[in-house]
């Protein structure tokens, strides 16, 4: 009689993994038969937001159905992957993902959602140059200047961040950390809000993608002291690195990724994951994302995966070094 039981249970599981096999393969087959949104966890203007829509569009094409950019701003970016983590696993509701998704995570002792296990990756579509701008009135030049003042003048320099845990709040902290002395963080719901401070010179400056701010420093309303990046970039040719004008160590590499939510069927993940791909690797796309300081990479799930991993374990660092807290 056990045996039999033993049996029927197993024979119960079996029957179920089947059906859910069969009911992915029925989902995938029918992918996507109405409109997809990737989820822009900041304001419009972000970064993230211009390169979001640079891949709606592509994937309109290549999906046969609109792809919309659906903007959820707020805590850091956390509301927004709130959203999708939360979303049914259909393959219909995406997240890009900047460094503040894995900030976060290293960040926020309870969040609404787990950074690892609620997400699938699909893609790490490009690297971003990233630099250290300020208001141009202000006494320093370079990034020795801005350090020697920031020695001299601990927590009398503003620097603005999308929001409390995102990325450039860390590594803006993490900058002040290796000069040894401290910043106060102005958190902002957006950078396009940020950057409209730092023009206006209510906020000194942030650290964050040239992307976002070039167009502000090519007309001369910000003043780029040096590329947050370990090397430098042909999108400020002649402007050397933090590390290079005295900041050791010092190396911010911004990360723009796509992830869906966990429990899509496999069959829509190699869909998508595969036409992301694909996007990377077309020559507009290069183009137009390198104009604006971004390297396109086009990675597999695994590979994201394993940046993800990694990028909490670097932040999580950050946070105890730095002795960041949800209060500031």
């Amino acid at each position: 009689m056990r045996h039999s039981v033993i049996s029927g249970a197993s024979l119960l599981r079996a029957s179920v993994l089947v059906l859910g096999v069969a009911s992915g393969l029925a989902c995938a087959q029918n992918y996507p038969n109405r409109p997809v949104s990737i989820v822009v966890p900041f304001g419009p203007g972000a970064s993230s937001d211009i390169e979001t829509r640079l891949y709606t569009q592509k994937l309109t094409e290549a999906l046969g159905v609109s792809v919309v950019a659906d903007y959820k701003p707020g805590a850091g970016g956390t509301l927004g992957s709130a959203y999708v983590a939360k979303a049914a696993p259909d393959g219909y509701t995406m997240l890009s993902t900047s460094g503040s998704f894995t900030a976060a995570a290293a960040l926020y002792a309870k969040l609404p959602f787990d950074t690892i296990k609620d997400f699938a990756p699909l893609s790490l579509m490009s690297l971003r140059t990233t630099v250290l701008v300020v208001h141009p009135s202000r006494p320093y030049n370079n990034v020795k200047e801005f350090a020697a003042y920031a020695k001299a003048n601990p927590g009398k320099i503003n620097m603005g961040d999308p929001g409390l845990g995102s990325s450039p709040h860390l590594n803006a902290a993490w900058l002040f950390g290796l000069i040894g002395s401290k910043a106060t963080h102005v958190h902002y719901k957006s950078t396009a809000a940020n950057l409209t401070d730092m023009i206006a010179g209510r906020v000194d400056g942030a650290v964050g993608t040239a992307l976002s701010a070039l167009g502000h420093i090519k007309s001369g309303k910000l003043k780029a002291l040096g590329i947050a990046n370990a090397e430098r970039s042909p999108l400020l040719p002649g402007l050397a690195t933090v590390a290079e004008q005295g900041i050791a160590g010092f190396d911010y590499s911004s990360t723009f990724g796509i992830v869906t939510t966990a429990g899509v069927p496999q069959p829509i993940i190699d869909r998508l994951a595969g036409e992301l791909a694909k996007i990377a690797k077309q020559p507009d796309v290069a183009k137009r994302l390198e104009a604006d300081g971004g390297f396109m990479v086009g990675s597999t799930p695994a590979q994201f995966r394993q940046l993800i991993v990694s990028e909490i374990t670097r932040y999580k660092k950050i946070v105890q070094d730095e002795g960041i807290q949800l209060e500031e």
